[in-house]
């Protein structure tokens, strides 16, 4: 059953003697950068103790370092039955993607019940190892708490721009617009940057893990170029 995005009442209601696991995605990416209010995962998890069923964090866009923290559940110190995770687990690399769960759980699984084509990939489990360590000898996730605080604030301080707000975590960053985003990805990748828009309104910002001082200069620069002066500029 889906139900409104950080409305813990709503989640509360939901939950029945059928409901064997709540699965939430801490920040909703596709939505269009949804961060859900101060203490909703934290309830989330609570309530998932309370009528013994799982919790389950799908962090294949927000972990791995991008929202600031190693998992974005970590900003609320919680911790999932169940963490689903990849993209960055490849490291730009090698697609591959995990299933993260304790002995417990993992252990349910008994030989010829579950199988996957390219599951257990001796390069990409590789490619993964590999991945993880760059992200924690580099502080991978503090950079991104620096970098995207210092990305919001200067866009947060653009004059006579079309913005009707700047949320996010990290160096995951939704700015939602009044005027189709689609049109101001495209602008802005004619300018050397690629930015998706997302629900029609919503520009987000994802840069790499690794961006430095002169990077976040080179896309504050371009953004304003495009969200400050009129449409027809280039």
């Amino acid at each position: 059953m889906h139900v409104p995005y950080g409305d813990f009442a709503a989640l509360e209601s939901a939950v029945n003697e059928n409901t064997c696991a709540i699965l939430i995605e801490p920040i909703q990416g596709e939505g269009g950068v949804i961060v859900p209010p101060g203490g909703f995962l934290k309830r989330a998890w609570g309530l998932c103790r309370e009528h013994r069923i799982l919790f389950m964090a799908d962090e294949i866009q927000t972990g791995l370092g991008r929202t600031g923290d190693l998992f974005a559940c970590d900003h609320e110190g919680v911790k999932p039955d169940v963490l689903i995770v990849g993209k960055a687990l490849g490291g730009g690399f090698y697609p591959v993607s995990a299933v993260l769960s304790g002995r417990d759980l993992m252990l349910l699984f008994r030989p010829g019940e579950h199988g996957s084509t390219f599951g257990g990939n001796p390069l990409g489990s590789a490619v993964a190892i590999a991945a993880m360590q760059v992200i924690q000898d580099e502080h991978l996730a503090a950079n991104a708490r620096y970098a995207g605080a210092k990305i919001v604030q200067a866009i947060r301080g653009f004059k006579d721009a079309p913005i009707v707000e700047v949320r996010g975590r990290g160096l995951l960053i939704g700015i939602e617009l009044t005027v189709p985003a689609r049109e101001v990805s495209e602008r802005l990748l004619r300018l050397g940057v690629v930015a998706k828009d997302t629900h029609a309104m919503v520009l987000r910002i994802a840069p790499p893990l690794t961006i430095g001082d002169d990077e976040i200069e080179y896309l504050i620069e371009r953004l304003a170029s495009v969200l400050c002066t009129p449409s027809s500029t280039p």
